[in-house]
């Protein structure tokens, strides 16, 4: 690894204040039976969740919902399928999101925009 991204990654990885457990659906076959259950593939992994835009909740709607893009800050190397379910702590407040977003690789990180799964 090139010296420059060793360095960029480290710096970017020191920010990393949460962890995160990552669920992926996978078809389990259970007495000739095909099930689609959710799979814990990786978990207590470092993270950052940040947000990419963050709106007031809805005055109209009768449960608010929460309305802003969450963005997730992991390693490159680390697979995680979109759709997948993710469970972030960070600054003692565990959140869960589902339908993760596609990938975006880079050589110090990777960037996924979630979907919160509650509502305010």
């Amino acid at each position: 690894m090139d010296k420059t991204i060793a360095l960029s990654r480290k710096a970017i990885e020191s920010g990393y204040t949460g962890r995160c457990t990552i669920i992926e659906y996978r078809d389990i076959v259970v007495d000739y039976e095909t099930r689609t259950e959710e799979v814990k593939v990786i978990e207590n992994q470092p993270c950052k969740l940040s947000k990419k835009t963050i709106s007031p909740t809805s005055q109209f709607e009768i449960a608010p919902t929460v309305a802003y893009a969450p963005q997730l800050f992991i390693a490159p190397e680390i697979k995680i399928k979109p759709g997948s379910i993710i469970i972030i702590t960070q600054n003692s407040v565990t959140r869960k999101f589902e339908r993760s977003g596609e990938s975006f690789v880079y050589a110090t990180h990777q960037e996924i925009i979630l979907q919160r799964v509650d509502k305010a």
